[in-house]
C-alpha cells in the first residue's frame, strides 16, 4: 500500500470514528448532570475499545492490599450508578465494576482483568440493554446471548456463583430516540431466566420489580425508564442481597 492510500485509509477510519454520536450518560439516578460517555468517545474508543484501563489501577489496589473480594458486580451505566449511589451495599468485599454505555462485547473484554483477577465467590452480570441500543454498532439478540453466555463459562470455570441480572424493559432510550426497545428486552430477559435455570444461576427478576402490571417500568424507580432513581436501586438491592447469599 503506498504511502496516500495509508493516509486516506487513516483519515477515513479517523472521520468514521469522529461521526459517532456522542451519547449522554449520567442522570439524575447517578447524582450527576449528564455528560458525554467517555466509552462511546472516538479517542478512548481506537486506544482501549474496552476501555481496560477504567478499574486497572483500584484492581491492583485490591490485590496488593491481599483484600477479600466476595462479589464482582459486572456490567454498564445502571451497575456503575448503583456502585455511586449506594457505597454501604458496595462494601465489605462486593466491588462494582460498570461502565456506562458499555455493551456485552465490551464486558466480556473486560472480564478476565475486572472480574476472575479478583477471585470473587459470586458474580453479577448484568448488561445487554445498550446491545439493543447499539451503542458499539449492530447486533443481534444472538450476539448478545453468546457473549453472556461466554461470560458465564469464564465464570463457571473459575469456581464462581453466578447472579445474572435483568433488564428494564424500556419503551424508549432517549439517547436513541424512535427506537422501541421493549419487545426485545423482555426477551432478553426470558432468555436470562432461561439461561440461569439450564446453567444453575441464580436470575435476579429487577425488571418486575421495577415495573407496573402492564410491564412498563415505573417512572418514581427509573425515570428515564433504563438507569433507576435512589428509591429503584434500593428496591433492586433487596433482590441482590437475596440472589448473592
Amino acid at each position: 500500500m503506498n504511502t496516500l492510500n495509508r493516509r486516506s485509509l487513516i483519515a477515513a477510519s479517523l472521520g468514521a470514528a469522529s461521526a459517532l454520536p456522542l451519547v449522554a450518560f449520567g442522570d439524575e439516578a447517578c447524582g450527576n448532570r449528564p455528560n458525554t460517555a467517555p466509552a462511546l468517545q472516538p479517542p478512548l474508543l481506537l486506544s482501549d475499545w474496552a476501555w481496560l484501563a477504567r478499574y486497572r489501577d483500584d484492581n491492583a489496589k485490591l490485590l496488593a492490599a491481599g483484600t477479600k473480594v466476595h462479589g464482582v458486580f459486572m456490567g454498564d451505566s445502571i451497575t456503575e450508578g448503583w456502585a455511586s449511589n449506594d457505597g454501604a451495599f458496595f462494601s465489605n468485599g462486593v466491588v462494582g465494576r460498570g461502565i456506562s454505555a458499555q455493551t456485552t462485547p465490551q464486558m466480556l473484554v473486560r472480564f478476565f482483568s475486572d472480574v476472575v483477577a479478583l477471585g470473587p465467590r459470586v458474580v453479577h452480570i448484568m448488561g445487554g440493554t445498550n446491545d439493543i441500543a447499539g451503542n458499539t454498532g449492530p447486533m443481534s439478540a444472538g450476539d448478545t446471548r453468546n457473549n453472556i453466555t461466554a461470560m458465564c463459562e469464564i465464570a463457571k470455570a473459575n469456581g464462581m456463583r453466578i447472579v445474572l441480572g435483568s433488564v428494564p424493559p424500556a419503551s424508549k432510550y432517549w439517547w436513541k430516540p424512535g427506537l422501541q426497545p421493549k419487545a426485545q428486552a423482555l426477551a432478553m430477559n426470558e432468555w436470562l431466566r432461561g439461561h440461569a435455570r439450564r446453567i444453575g444461576a441464580h436470575y435476579a427478576d429487577y425488571a418486575t420489580a421495577l415495573s407496573d402490571a402492564a410491564g412498563n417500568v415505573k417512572l418514581e424507580l427509573a425515570k428515564d425508564e433504563v438507569h433507576p432513581t435512589a428509591e429503584g436501586y434500593a428496591v433492586m438491592r433487596r433482590i441482590a442481597e437475596a440472589a448473592i447469599r
